[in-house]
Parts: C-alpha cells; structure tokens; sequence
C-alpha cells in the first residue's frame, strides 16, 4: 500500500515538515502489511509548478509528484498557515492536479501556524478544498501552533488521525465485494412456484372522531378529516 505525503514547509528544518512525518508514521504503524511512504516537498517544486501555470507543461520533477499523488492508496497534506489559509504553493500544486486525479482518495489533512487562532484553517480553507476535488477526507484534521509542541494533546490527535486514514486506505483497498450468487433457472421456476400469493386483509376503517369545538367559537377540524378530505 502506497502512502504520499505533501509537505509544503518552507524552511529547513520545517515544522509543517515535522508534523506530516508524524502523521505518516502513526498512519503506517496503524495499517496492517506493508506501507510505502512517499514524501513530496513542495518547496522543491515551486518553479516547475510557477512554469506549469503558465505554460501548461509540468517538469519532469513535477510530473513524478502528480504521478506519486495520483496513484497513491492515500494521501497526508500539511501546509503552514499564510494569512489565515493555507499557503499559496500548496494551492498552487493542487491547481495544476487534474479536477478528477482525487477523487474518492483518502486524504488527511494537516497545518501548522504561529498560534492556535488559525486552528480553524482546516475547516474553512483546507476541507472545502478537498471535498472540492471529491476526495474523501478523514474526520479528524490535525492542527499544530508553535505552542502545541511537546504538549498534552497533539499526540493524541495525531494517532487518531493517523488510526482514521489507515483505517480508510485499508477499507478501500480491500476486496471487492462478492456479487450474489446466480440463481438457476430450474431453481427459479420452483421458487416461483412455491411462492403462494398471500392475501392482505382489507383495512378495518375507523370511525371518525367527533371535532373539538374551541370556547372562542372556533371549530378545529382534526388533521385525519382534513387527510381524508385530500383523498381520491
């Protein structure tokens, strides 16, 4: 099973970098077999894919990150925040991808900021974008601010993370399901001929319910009369 990060950090070493390896490897350590990790840095490709937006022709370093996505069992994405959403070179890569190279992927996605007030950059920015390309994206995203590192909880969210995305991969990667068993014509004439049509009693009609009256005067006819006035 193939397991492809993009990392789109910046700086080296990067902590955007740092936590899509820890999602990686509670991903890998949760799925059953053997994982083949792949990690794509964006920082690598931020010419080839400037040039593809221009010219429509991704590099042949670009091509193998598209190839490695798009055929991969799953996908982690872990972009730093920039002015409250993701990062223009992770929206850039995602932009030169075909609209149908996602769809039904299990994706997780990740971000890392200054402060936790940009935590919400995972629902409003990051998970519209993917249910966007119709990928299929695992319920829990993981958030990292500067302050969270070495702290209660991130740990926590990073395995549970890392268990929902190992979990999809796996149950997409599974066999398909088996098609019900065909039934012989033979089979099928004694079938039908043991089947008896069974008689539905008639329903048993009930009596009407007299109208309440109100005591400001006004008659309040009761919702089964108003149904059965509605009746052909």
């Amino acid at each position: 099973m193939k397991l492809v990060v993009v990392s789109a950090g910046l700086s080296v070493p990067s902590s955007t970098r740092l936590l899509a390896d820890r999602l990686a490897a509670a991903t890998a350590g949760r799925v059953s077999g053997a994982v083949d990790v792949r990690v794509v840095e964006l920082r690598d490709l931020a010419v080839e894919i400037a040039h593809n937006l221009t010219n429509g022709f991704p590099g042949r370093a670009l091509s193998a990150a598209i190839e490695e996505v798009t055929s991969a069992d799953g996908l982690i994405v872990v972009t730093p925040v920039f002015s409250a959403s993701y990062s223009g070179l992770f929206k850039s890569f995602f932009d030169v991808l075909d609209k149908d190279a996602l769809v039904g992927k299990p994706v997780l996605v990740g971000a890392t900021g200054g402060t936790g007030r940009h935590s919400l950059v995972l629902e409003h920015a990051l998970r519209p974008l993917f249910a966007y390309l119709r990928a299929v994206v695992v319920p829990t995203g993981v958030y990292a601010a500067s302050e969270d590192w070495g702290v209660e909880g991130l740990a926590e969210r990073v395995e549970r993370a890392g268990g929902e995305l190992a979990a999809l991969m796996s149950a997409l990667a599974g066999p398909a399901e088996s098609s019900p068993p065909s039934i012989s014509p033979s089979a099928s004439a004694d079938t039908e001929e043991a089947a008896a049509p069974v008689a539905v009693p008639a329903p048993v009609p009930v009596p009407a319910q007299p109208s309440p009256a109100r005591a400001d005067g006004f008659h309040v006819v009761p919702f089964e009369e108003q149904l059965a006035a509605l009746r052909v």
